[in-house]
Formats: C-alpha cells, structure tokens, sequence
C-alpha cells in the first residue's frame, strides 16, 4: 500500500509542478539614471498575455506559469528574457544603442532596423533632445548619412534646406516631409520637443511615394501616450545667449585711411586723407550691428493612457531675438498638439493628432547686395555711427547701416492647423484596414512699410514717397488615404506583408498684396493700406490662386524564408492634375531585397560577427516640378491699339509646352549591416548611383515666327536633361560600458557625392546667379560638370614686372584695360593668345564632395555628456559682398596686397583706376571646406533616492553651447550657409548656389536647461 501510495506521489507531483502559477510582481528601472520606467511591455513568452508598468515603473502579472520565460521590452532599451522563477523579479533595462534593434517608418508601415531592405536612417527622440534644435530638421545635420542641412540665413525662423545624397535637380531638391502620415508637411510648424522619430528613405524604397519621392522622403513620428501608465508631466525649459558665431576682419579707420591714399596716388589723384592724424573716427560696424540676444523656450508634455485610451498633450512656446537688431529681428512660434488613442473595440481604432501653430517674424535685408551686413562690411570706419554719406563719397549703393535698421518695419504673422484622423479596423489579428483624413491650413499676412528716406544724393535706397505693402495668403492642404496591411506566417517559415491602398491629395491656395502710398505722419503706427492717401499710375495690385490635385494607387509585397531571404516589390500610379491630359499618368515601381548572411549555418560558429545582412534596391521614382507649363499665361507685355490710341496691356508670356512633365529618377543602392563585438560595433555602408532624366531645360530655340522674342515672352520649357549622382555612405557606431558606472558611445558617419549633368538636347548651356552688377553669370549648368558650377576666369598669380605683362597674353579684350604690374594675370584657357570673356572656364563647385559628422556621448554614474561635429570637405563658395567702389571699406586680407615686384603674389594692388581685377574669377572663389562643433552639452540627473523624497520621478540640468566653433579657410561669416538666390517656391536655386551676399551668421548660443518629470 504504501509502495503504491510513493507512486501516486511520484506520478502526481510533476503534474502539479507543470501545472502551479504564481503572481509575479516587481520594479522595472534604467540601468543609467536608477528612474523607474514605465510602459515597460512584459508578456509570456509564446503567449499573448502581458502586462506594462505603471507611471512608477511597477508591474504585476497574475497567474504565470514557473516554467514560463517573461520578456520585458521597452523602445530604446535592450529587450530581457527572465525566468519565472520567483514572485518578485526587479528588471534593470539597459539603453539600446544599436541602430539595428530599432524600428523604423517606411510608408504606410513599419519594420524593425534589422529587417529592412532599403537605405534609412533613423533620428530618435534622445538625440533630438540634446542637439536642443529650434528648428527639427537640425537634428539631421551631421547625425544622418547623405544628409547636408544648410541655411540661407541665421536670422530667427529663417527656415533650413535638405538634401538628401546630392543635387541631382536644376529645380527642386528639397525632400518630401510626412508628419504623421500628412505629406506635403513643413519642419518649421513642429516643436522638435514632440516627434518621436525621424525617418530618412535615401533609396527606391521611397517609390511607395511615386511622384513625390525622388528627392528623398523624410517621415517624422510625434509622440503619443501609452496605454496603462499613470499620467505622466514633463517640463523642460531652456534660455540663454545668443552672440554672432564670426565677424570679418575689416580695415579700421587709419588702414582705411592709408589704403584709400595709395589707392588715389597709384591714379593720380589728390589725397582724400593727406593729415592721418585727422583721422580721429573709428567705427567698427560689425561691432555695432551685433550684439548678445535672448533666446527662451518651454516645453510641456502630458501623457499617460487606461486600457483602451491613449493622450499625449504637448505646449511650447519659443521666442528668439536676432544677434543683429534684436528689435527688428525676432522670432516667436507656439504649438499646442493634442493625439489621441481610442480603443473603440478589439476591432476598431481612432487616433486623432491636431497641432496648432503660430509663428511672429520680423526681419532685417539680409543675404543680399544692399543688405544691413553687405552695407556694414563697405561703410567707412572714418564715418560715426549717425553719419550718413550726404557726399555720395561711398557711391550710390552703401549706405549707413544704422539708419537702414532704423528704416526697416515690417510684421510676418501666421496662423496654421494641421494633424491627422484615422480610423483602423482590424477584423483579424492578420489584417488592419486603415482609413486616414490629414489636413492642414495655413493663414500668413504680412506687411512692411518703407517711409520717406533720404541717405544721401543719387542713393538707390532713398524714396520720396512713403509706401505699405500688405499681402493675405491663404494655403491648404488635405490627403485621404485608405490602405490595408495583411501579415502572415505559413508553415512557421515563410513571412509574407501586403501593402494595398489608395491616396487623394488636394492642395489649394490663394494670394493677394496690394501696395499704398503716402503713409500718414510717414509712421508704422499709421502704415495700413486703408488710411494712405496717394496713388501710382500703375497696377498696385496683384493675386493668384491654385488648386492642384494627385490621385494614387499604391501597393507593395514583401516576403522573407525564416526571416533570412528578404525581397519586397512595390509599385505606385500617380495621376496629376497640373499637367497636359495626355501627361497625368505615370508608374513607379521599386525592388528591394536583402539576405541576412549571419543567418546561415556557415555563420553559425562565428566569434566575431553578430549581424550581417546584404542589402539592394533599385526603382524609379518621380520629383514633382514642370507642373502648369502646359497652360499659356497672360504674363507678357502687349501694345494695343484702341480709338486710335496706343495702349499698353498683356499678352501671353512664355510659350505653353503641352508634352510638359515631371523628372524621373531612376535609383540603385547597394548596401551592408553589419555588428561586430558583441554588438559592440555597428557598420552601415551603402553604394548609389541615381539616373535623373526629364530635367526642366529653358532657352532651347525655336522659331522667331511664334513671337518668343516679344517683351515678357520666352521660349517653352522642355524636359531635356539628364543628370547622374553617385557614391558612398558609411556609417559607423561603437558602444561600451566600463564597469556599472560608466558608459560611452562614438557615431561617425562619411558620405562622398559626385554629380555632374549627362545631357542636355541642343548642348544648351543653363546659366544663373549674379556677381557684382553688371557682370556675366557666375553659375553654369553644362553637360559634365556638376550643376551649379562656377564658370568664371582663372588667375595665375599677380603680374610682378612690366617686362612679365609684355610677355603675356593682351587683357585688353576683357574690358579694355591694359594691365600693369601688380594686376592679376589671367589664364589663356583656349590658347589663342588674347584674354577675353572667351577664357572663362569652371573655377569651383559649391557642392561638398565629402560629407562627415561625429557625435561622441557618455554618461558617468549621474553625468551625462555629449558633442555633436558635422563638416563639409571639396566645396567652394563666392566671396560677393565687396562692393566694387573706390572709397568703400576692404577686408584685411588688403594689408597683404602688392605694393611691388615680390611683395605679393595673391592679392593685387589698389587702385582708383580702371582695371580688370574685379571681373569674377577664382580670386573670389575659396575653399569653403568646414568642421563645426555644433553641439556640446553636460546633464546632470537627480539621484533616484533624491527624487523619492521629491516625489518627482526625473530632475536633469544641462547646460550647452551650440555652434561652438567653426574650423575653416572661408572669409565669409558662415561656410555652411546656402547662399545664392531663391526659386518662386522659396527652394533654393541650385544655379547660383554658394554665393555670399554677406550672409547673416548663424548664432553661437550658451544654454541652460532643466528637464522635470512628475
């Protein structure tokens, strides 16, 4: 019996052992900081059931098996597998820092890093927090490979440009910004504070955008609340100084003073200063024109979410004043974004985004000939600070830069709602269909008035009249898309995703200014067209209007075997209506595939290599420029006859082309993954090479007979070009801890680019931007060379003896002027003995050929600390902001100047006489090759047992410099700026890039922050 009983026992225990479950509670905390962590998902391991930590990192988990395996998971940290063992189990996560683990948007869905099969890069919510951006699209700069990030300007909200691997576009370059599934978006209408992630597309898996896809595709996730944690409060303020990040080396008043007298001798003339010692007035006026401004921004953030409720509330405001005339130039933005997550049932979802936005500007000429810098680096130092050129001694274009900051009024206010409404149904764990409303709107009104001024006779800056001008803009933009995403597994081994679904854009805008005369009291306070009494004869008023829309089918496959072979197919039809019928329609399709090599058996016995994964894509994508050439506009100039009378009025301007259409991009990309070290070190390497064809080419001639040569005409615009980038981007990433206490982190990242236009019909040769005034065209776009390029005359030193200019080409041809010794000698590029204008060859590009940021991070215990470089290497800018006057102000580089046979042979001599050394040449072209420290921060974070007693669960200050120096040759004030001119979209025109007006300097700024959460 009692054999029998022993093995009933035997028998039965096991049983109960399989069978028993426990409560498993416990605190889930960051390996770095100590703070509790919460929304930390923990699920049963090959079940579905789980739970998350509430606000104070706690869980509690009923009825788990003793044999199960819990994994505790949490976005940025690196996932733990734990046994069941005990009913208290506390978890230490630790901070993720490989790129590889992470998850990524890639269009109307997501996948993790790993699976990924095309170029993206990923800028999450921790790095954006400590770069401390006013602007988002910073945050790419030096952080992303094939990413460059330049301003036109560093006045407060004045906005940034990107580009994505390369100018490939004599049009368009910018890439295609979606916020929360709303295309068509801006980064200068979202607080950086509130995005989650940013994702960049480099590649032809952008094609899942088809015509708007070239360019690149920058996707940005805002945060959202989690469900189940308690509401969370954050607060993070930081204010601080701001001060210019470079000033020019300029003559003071007794080196002007003895330059301007060699100047006059060297021609014959009198003295201007025969008495130095007269010279008692010494202005600088960069010194005066800037000084340390204010700069403020609050963030709020409240979030948290139940069972089947999800909020985040976000609320910032910015305010930033200009280095130069902080009164005149400032900048102020508030946003207030609201998402929300609704569990209606197991099967349907809403979430709703909606973020309001203001924006106040007021600003200064700038970036410009006759800008507030350009007058302030050629007004006399021998001039005080009230003084104007009533003389006209400085010329007709310089004037007091003072008095022109006193002069300039002006108010750029706007207004603008946008966000996101989608609905998913998912009527089976393998199916979600997804309908999406965006929308934004966006009112701008502006105003600037010019009053009566008079800064000196002949000067082109003077009015006698008062005048306001006054303009409404009104813009909207509206996307409703539906699409469903199926996943599947079949036989355990064969993943399949499939992507279907529909879009419809509309974007609509209108616009109206009007100008008035006659300001009462010649005051702001009264500049309103309303109360002006005067009145031009001429049209005062103009307005515009669009309405364009883009209907699109989409899908895309994507299948993997054991997740180890991966292959995806995507295709896109657009239809838009800006173009000719017959030209509406186009098909973008893309492949991309990738093979995880580390997965095979081969690998398996490896002891160096974690990860290993080839990649490739290839597609076709469109960039959505030429639309409305099909339409024939009354924009001409015309000469009718009515009652016998001459009378002026319009006409058709530039020829219509009806076979008018967008460019297309054809794209290959050959990558790498890989992880080393126990996945200590991470590479990411990826070779491109993109085939733009249909570029927009004007000036092919046509026959007189169809009247292109009257006033306002032209001929058409025809899509007859045909560019190539290539090159290589690499990416590198190492990560290690020392100990408990210590760990560190080096991002590097190199980017090399080359381009260069493969055809243009007819050999047309596109030229833009302006040097000087009155001279030829600095910038070119011709077959072989980059667009953009530098076409000008090529120097070869400084003529040192009379005997070295007889025995040299004649200069005559150029602008009549014999040269002598101590001008600049010219090459004779086509060797027919004479230089002329014909000798002009390519003397620069201003597209960097090698890209590189470095980002090196480390955290000690309670102390974190971080520094962000970005550089530029092979790229040359313009040096225009000199006026071409005898009696301005100069550079110190003058000092260096030639005054006789071996004294110089790099800076010609000084003259008031004709000659030919101002003409463009590659005198004025630099290396604009840069390094720039552009962040640096130190935090310090509360100790956890501090913050108990506190009752707050994170307290951090910081403190950082932004833009903390700059290593460059470059005379200018910024080498990382745009320069050159503008297209009527506010792009930058890539002819006619990389010339400095005298651009205004992006600003250093010393900050202090403090980071609260309850």
């Amino acid at each position: 019996m009692i054999r029998q009983i022993k093995l009933f026992i035997l028998l039965f225990f096991p049983i109960t052992m399989l069978a028993q479950s426990i409560t498993v509670s416990g605190l889930v905390t960051d390996k770095t900081t100590g703070s509790p962590l919460p929304g930390v998902n923990i699920l049963i391991k090959g079940e579905e059931k789980g739970t998350q930590t509430d606000f104070n990192g706690n869980y509690t988990l009923n009825n788990v098996d003793t044999n199960a395996t819990l994994v505790y998971s949490f976005i940025g940290f690196k996932t733990q597998e734990l046994k069941a063992s005990s009913e208290v189990i506390n978890v230490v996560l630790e901070e993720s820092l490989s790129q590889l683990d992470e998850v990524v948007v890639i269009g109307y869905g997501s996948k993790s890093r790993k699976d990924v099969t095309g170029a993206v890069s990923l800028v999450g919510a921790k790095t954006i927090d400590k770069l401390k951006p006013v602007d988002a699209s910073l945050a790419l700069q030096g952080t992303t490979s094939g990413v460059t990030v330049n301003t036109p300007s560093g006045s407060p909200g004045a906005g940034f440009d990107i580009v994505i691997r390369g100018i490939s576009s004599n049009g368009k370059n910018g890439p295609l910004i979606v916020v929360d599934g709303l295309p068509n978006a801006d980064f200068n209408s979202i607080n950086p504070n509130d995005i989650e992630s940013i994702s960049v597309l480099k590649d032809a898996q952008a094609a899942i955008y088809g015509i708007q896809g070239a360019n690149g595709v920058v996707i940005i996730k805002t945060k959202s609340g989690k469900k189940n944690t308690k509401t969370k409060v954050t607060y993070d303020v930081f204010t601080g100084v701001q001060q210019t990040s470079k000033k020019l080396d300029n003559l003071n008043a007794i080196e002007y003073a003895l330059l301007l007298n060699e100047s006059y001798a060297a021609n014959g003339q009198d003295l201007p200063y025969p008495n130095i010692n007269d010279v008692t007035t010494n202005t600088d006026w960069q010194d005066e024109l800037f000084s340390s401004a204010f700069m403020i921004n609050h963030n709020l953030g409240i979030s948290g979410g139940s069972e089947n409720i999800t909020y985040f509330l976000g609320a910032s405001h910015l305010s930033q004043d200009g280095i130069i005339a902080p009164e005149k130039s400032t900048y102020e933005r508030n946003n207030v974004r609201l998402t929300l997550g609704v569990d209606l049932s197991d099967k349907f979802k809403i979430t709703s985004t909606t973020n309001y936005f203001t924006t106040d500007r007021k600003s200064i000429n700038e970036n410009g000939l006759g800008s507030v810098l350009f007058n302030a680096l050629n007004y006399a130092p021998t001039f005080s600070l009230e003084q104007e050129d009533l003389s006209g001694f400085l010329g007709n274009e310089v004037i007091n830069p003072l008095s022109q900051i006193k002069d300039t009024y002006n108010s750029d206010l706007g207004t603008g709602l946008e966000g996101s409404l989608s609905l998913d149904f998912i009527p089976s764990e393998n199916l979600k269909v997804t309908s999406r409303l965006g929308y934004k709107t966006f009112n701008n009104r502006f105003k600037g008035f010019f009053p009566v001024v008079n800064y000196g006779p002949g000067k082109v800056f003077n009015r006698d009249r008062s005048e306001v001008n006054q303009s409404r803009q009104n813009f909207s933009n509206y996307t409703w898309e539906t699409f469903i995403n199926y996943k599947n597994t079949f036989d355990e081994t064969h993943n399949l995703s499939l992507t279907l679904g529909t879009s419809v854009q509309k974007q609509i805008g209108e616009g109206l200014y009007a100008t008035g005369y006659d300001v009462p009291n010649n005051s702001w306070d009264f500049a309103d067209i309303s109360l002006t009494t005067g009145i031009l004869n001429a049209r005062t008023n103009d307005s515009y209007r669009f309405d364009n829309r883009l209907l699109s089918y989409f899908g895309r496959v994507e299948y993997d075997y054991k997740s180890k072979y991966l292959i995806s197919a995507m295709i896109r039809r657009d239809a838009a209506s800006d173009f000719n019928a017959d030209n509406r329609v186009d098909y973008f399709p893309s492949v991309t595939a990738g093979w995880k090599i580390s997965d095979e058996e081969f690998m398996s016995d490896n002891g160096f290599v974690d990860f290993l994964k080839l990649r490739a894509s290839y597609g076709f994508l469109g960039n959505f420029v030429g639309d409305n050439l099909y339409r024939a506009e009354l924009n001409g100039e015309g000469t009718y006859v009515f009652d016998n009378s001459i009378v002026n009025g319009v006409a058709i301007g530039r020829l219509p082309n009806p076979d008018a259409r967008w460019e297309r991009a054809e794209k290959l990309d050959i990558g790498l993954d890989a992880k080393f070290l126990d996945n200590k070190l991470e590479l990411v390497a990826d070779y491109f090479i993109e085939d733009r064809n249909d570029l927009l080419i004007s000036g092919i001639p046509v026959s007189g007979i169809v009247g292109t040569y009257a006033p306002g005409s032209g001929n058409p615009i025809i899509n007859a070009g045909t560019s190539r980038v290539k090159g290589f981007e690499l990416g590198l990433k190492f990560n290690n801890s020392v100990g408990d206490d210590f760990n560190y982190a080096i991002n590097y990242n190199l980017t090399k680019i080359n381009g260069e236009v493969t055809k243009i019909n007819g050999g047309i040769i596109l030229e833009g931007g302006a040097f000087g005034v009155g001279q030829l065209a600095p910038s070119r776009m011709k077959v072989g060379e980059p667009i953009g390029y530098f076409y000008g005359l090529q120097t070869d030193g400084i003529f040192q003896t009379v005997e070295e200019v007889n025995n040299s080409p004649s200069q005559t041809g150029l602008l009549g002027n014999e040269a002598v010794p101590g001008d600049i000698k010219y090459v004779d590029v086509n060797g027919d003995g004479v230089i002329n204008f014909d000798d002009r060859t390519k003397i620069g590009n201003p597209q960097a050929e090698f890209i590189m940021g470095l980002n090196l991070s480390f955290n000690y215990k309670n102390w974190d600390f971080s520094s962000y470089m970005y550089s530029e290497l092979n790229k040359d800018m313009v040096r225009n902001y000199e006026r071409d006057q005898p009696n301005v102000n100069k550079l110190a580089y003058n000092l260096d100047r030639w005054t006789g046979p071996g004294t110089s042979n790099t800076v010609p001599r000084v003259t008031t006489g004709a000659t030919n050394n101002r003409l463009f040449s590659s005198f004025f072209v630099e290396d604009a090759s840069f390094l720039r420290l552009q962040n640096i921060q130190i935090g310090y974070t509360l100790p956890s047992e501090v913050l108990e007693k506190l009752k707050i669960s994170k307290v951090r200050l910081y403190t950082t410099v932004n833009n903390a120096f700059t290593l460059t040759n470059y005379k200018g004030f910024d080498p990382a700026a745009t320069g050159g001119t503008r297209n009527p979209d506010g792009t930058v025109n890539p002819i006619g890039l990389g010339i400095d007006y005298g651009i205004y300097p992006v600003s250093r700024q010393y900050l202090l922050g403090l980071n609260v959460a309850f």
